[in-house]
């Protein structure tokens, strides 16, 4: 019998030990290691965070799903590798630190035949001195990176409206809250839903609202932007985001590095060197990610760390890393089987993979402070990794070490998002957009790196209804309802 380990349950990982406990059945064990008990679907947290659904609408308990595909759940964190064993022990396995009530503290080794490290991102708070973690502590911002911090995050956002009602008149400010921050799209859709409620709640003429990223242009979102198909014409994301910003009313500071936040005040630095403030009433700021500080260890003990993973934490895999400067850069530099080069039973996959550069390009002030997006690895990518690295793995296991790896590269892998705009059954709206591929490749199609035939998107509320039912279709295939298979990544 072999053991697949999976450390994280999140959307990448969640879909590949579902994927690989239904293609190796009973006959191998499949373990995942994750902290949470609940399952999140992250995309709709922005709308918990608006006060338009609850905690409850975004998560369910992961140990009734796991026990009914036949998933050994551990909820514990991740804490050590050790890929050759120790000098005790030949097999590899992983250290665990539970979680759970009850057992909180206790530490497990897990051997391991393949190992899957999909942990996600470390939300680096500390990043920014000030950025607010979703707590109460003493921090000035709110988040929306988890369900929690959505419902802190709408909590405030409630006061906030009441202050309106009362002729009290508000400043907000939702973006990046560093200069090396991804995930911008979560910060899109939360500043355009936050104006959506206002003008529900009839508030909005008492608020002012704005925009700070470390995005060189609008409608950068870490990809470099994008030229898509829109009412038959070939358009850049740069004229259709400063177009939604201008009709929207929100003014938009960009190129900016969140140096720190106090209360009521952020400091930023730009990229032409200047240094400024900017006040509000409420903030929304995304913080940078980084690894969850997994170490590494060889037999004898010594400290590995650096040889299975990036300085930033992210594990090491298929990738060139020696890329060198951003005129070298080439599509073919991405990951395509996320397979470790020096541990073949090691993979990773979703965030938790080093990415090999970013894919907009890198900036920096005049004083050397980096300001640029690093590369989104989230949603429909993190997924259709996660399926693919399953079926590698399940086929190493059923038809030997010989068997091909599936590849999914970011830059052969199309992408579709929707970005709600505000929550409304007859008034909401939503930019649904496809790209192709994600990694722009210039090679393949010069000028815009992208098949501008696959790559288009329309604003509207038929992309709030694309946006809802995904919603319930997404919540429905991870929690293995009867034809979960067969809705795609």
């Amino acid at each position: 019998m072999a053991r697949l380990v999976v450390l994280g349950g999140g959307v990448s990982g969640h879909t590949a030990a579902t994927f690989a406990a239904k293609w190796l059945g009973s006959s191998h064990e499949v373990v995942v290691v994750t902290p949470n008990s609940k399952w999140n679907w992250i995309p709709s947290n922005i709308w918990v965070g608006v006060g338009e659904m609850s905690k409850e609408d975004v998560t369910f308990e992961l140990a009734p799903v796991y026990a009914k595909a036949g998933i050994t759940y551990k909820q514990a964190k991740a804490v050590s590798l050790n890929p050759e064993g120790d000098l005790t022990n030949d097999s590899p396995f992983v250290t665990i630190e539970y979680t759970q009530e009850g057992r909180a503290g206790e530490v497990e080794n897990i051997t391991y035949d393949y190992i899957i490290n999909a942990t996600g991102p470390k939300l680096n708070f500390g990043a920014t001195p000030g950025l607010g973690n979703g707590s109460e502590l003493g921090e000035y911002t709110v988040s929306v990176c988890t369900a929690e911090h959505a419902v802190h995050a709408s909590q405030k956002l409630q006061k906030c409206i009441e202050k309106m009602r009362n002729g009290e008149r508000q400043k907000f400010l939702v973006g990046t809250g560093h200069g090396m921050c991804t995930c911008q799209g979560a910060a899109f859709e939360y500043i355009f839903n936050i104006e959506h409620e206002l003008n529900k709640a009839g508030v909005r003429h008492m608020a002012d609202i704005k925009w700070i990223s470390n995005e060189s242009f609008l409608g950068d979102f870490g990809i470099g932007g994008m030229h898509m198909k829109s009412m038959g014409f070939a358009v850049s994301s740069k004229i259709f985001a400063e177009s939604l910003f201008t009709e929207r009313g929100v003014d938009w500071i960009i190129g900016a590095h969140v140096s720190k936040v106090e209360e009521g005040v952020v400091h930023y630095e730009l990229l032409d060197g200047t240094i400024g403030t900017e006040n509000f009433d409420f903030s929304m700021l995304i913080p940078p990610f980084a690894g969850v500080g997994l170490k590494s260890y060889a037999k004898d003990g010594s400290d590995i760390t650096d040889v299975i993973f990036a300085p930033n934490g992210f594990m090491k895999v298929d990738a060139k890393y020696d890329a060198g400067a951003y005129e070298n850069w080439r599509a073919s530099d991405w990951p395509s089987t996320y397979q470790n080069p020096t541990y073949t039973n090691m993979f990773a996959c979703g965030i938790a993979f080093a990415p090999p550069h970013a894919i907009s390009k890198p900036m920096s002030s005049p004083s050397g402070t980096p300001i640029n997006p690093t590369p989104p690895r989230t949603g429909m990518p993190s997924g259709i990794m996660g399926k693919a690295v399953a079926h590698s793995i399940c086929d190493l296991i059923l038809k030997g070490e010989d068997a091909p790896l599936q590849h999914a590269s970011m830059a052969d892998m199309g992408a579709a998002c929707v970005a709600s705009a505000g929550k409304g059954i007859f008034t909401g709206t939503a930019a649904a957009m496809t790209i192709y591929p994600v990694v722009p490749d210039f090679e393949k199609y010069p000028g815009t790196g992208r098949d501008v035939d696959y790559t288009f998107g329309e604003i509207g509320l038929a992309g709030h209804w694309i946006k809802h039912i995904l919603h319930h279709l997404f919540l429905y295939k991870a929690k293995l309802k009867p034809g979960w298979t067969l809705i795609p990544e």
